[in-house]
């Protein structure tokens, strides 16, 4: 029998906010893993502490036989006809963002009736920045994101398989949960290309009504292949100018970049100047969701691994709830300057190896002239017990940092 993937960090969010009078906002990319945290673990959850299953009402409205549902008034009539008595319900509500109106919606859902509302949605109709507009300040947003390295470990035998091969596939195919379902490589392909594919012409082009559909996949293409790269829309349109796209401005790639990013496709990170302590205009970096989404789209060719290690990290922070820029000092960059809500700060390399004493200078010449006293991290794949570098500058084994067994708070 298979394990079942255990996503703790998410649940406990949602257990922390029951019957709060709050809307719990889940979002995220597709098929992350909105829907099964919601209908099957918190489902789960609410039964077993003592929710009569008949105040549970659980709607996936992006299936075929809801489609009824997507009217808002239709939805409210159909949710009000399940309320039998004035106890607590309850209220799933999956794929929000089909429902024109929902704001309205849930807003009455809480003010006229008692119910606890939790919905989820995964496109620009359900964008971070207008979630507490849309509901008045009654919201709280509870961010999914594919699979961690610890969650998509706890579900393999590593008994039976290297930890290095569990990595390597981890950052070969990505970790979006479905996945753990497919055994072939051919299946997967064609599991991540349907989710790249829904999301590019689906949640953006359909939803913003592109037409300039080929400038809109070379631009993500360009995302694609220059993960954590600087890049700007100047230089994206640039590119591909000299690529043949003679029709692209600068105004149409960063709509492109702001809508790739809405879709919680892509992350764009800042860059930060230590000394002068501001932040710069120019030149960001881009992070994907998903490796393995961003390996399909490029048919698996130009697997960086240094850049992939990077994402992967990145993607850790965040999820982490750590606020993650780019760091520049002086002339040298600093892949991560990390800050913790209370204050804390630390500045972190990543290099898939330290080996050779050219390598070792090189990674560690961006760490050395910084005196704030905040700590200075490179993370690598090295395997070995010498955690302490010149300068004290601390060395962390990746695997040992993914897996919790070292974290930012106790080094």
């Amino acid at each position: 029998m298979e394990k079942q993937i255990q996503r703790d960090f998410y649940l406990n969010q949602l257990i922390a906010n029951k019957d709060r009078s709050v809307c719990k906002v889940v979002t995220g990319m597709r098929r992350s893993g909105k829907s099964y945290l919601l209908f099957t673990l918190f489902y789960e959850w609410l039964l077993k502490n003592s929710v009569p299953e008949s105040h549970i009402i659980k709607i996936d409205l992006e299936t075929q036989k809801n489609k009824p549902f997507r009217d808002s008034e239709k939805l409210y009539n159909h949710l009000k006809s399940l309320f039998r008595d004035k106890e607590r319900y309850y209220i799933l509500l999956d794929e929000i963002q089909e429902v024109d109106g929902f704001e309205d919606l849930v807003n009455g859902l809480m003010v006229d009736h008692n119910c606890d509302v939790y919905i989820t949605g995964s496109n620009a109709k359900l964008l971070s920045k207008d979630i507490n507009t849309r509901f008045r300040g009654r919201s709280v947003q509870i961010k999914v994101f594919p699979l961690s390295f610890r969650e998509f470990y706890s579900v393999r035998q590593p008994e039976k398989e290297n930890i290095k091969d569990i990595f390597n596939e981890f950052m070969l195919y990505g970790s979006l949960p479905y996945l753990n379902e497919l055994s072939h490589r051919n299946e997967k392909i064609e599991y991540l290309n349907s989710i790249w594919e829904t999301l590019l012409y689906r949640d953006i082009i359909d939803r913003y009504k592109i037409r300039n559909e080929h400038i809109l996949d070379a631009v993500f293409d360009f995302l694609c292949s220059n993960i954590g790269s600087y890049v700007n829309a100047n230089k994206i349109a640039n590119t591909l100018k000299s690529n043949g796209y003679k029709e692209i401005t600068d105004d149409t790639v960063g709509n492109y970049l702001e809508y790739l990013c809405d879709s919680f496709l892509f992350y764009k990170v800042q860059r930060y100047d230590i000394r002068g302590k501001h932040y710069l205009k120019t030149q960001n970096k881009y992070y994907i969701s998903d490796l393995g989404v961003r390996n399909a789209k490029l048919k698996f060719r130009q697997i960086e691994v240094t850049h992939s290690l990077e994402n992967i990290i990145y993607l850790e922070l965040i999820k982490q709830g750590f606020i993650v820029d780019i760091g520049k000092n002086d002339n040298r960059e600093i892949d991560f300057v990390v800050r913790s809500l209370d204050g804390n700060q630390w500045y972190i390399q990543v290099a898939y190896t330290l080996q050779g004493e050219e390598k070792l200078q090189q990674e560690t010449a961006s760490l050395k002239n910084i005196k704030d006293g905040y700590r200075r991290i490179i993370l690598t794949m090295d395997d070995d017990p010498f955690e302490n570098l010149e300068g004290g500058i601390k060395k962390i084994n990746v695997y040992d940092f993914l897996l919790g067994k070292k974290n930012l708070g106790t080094i």
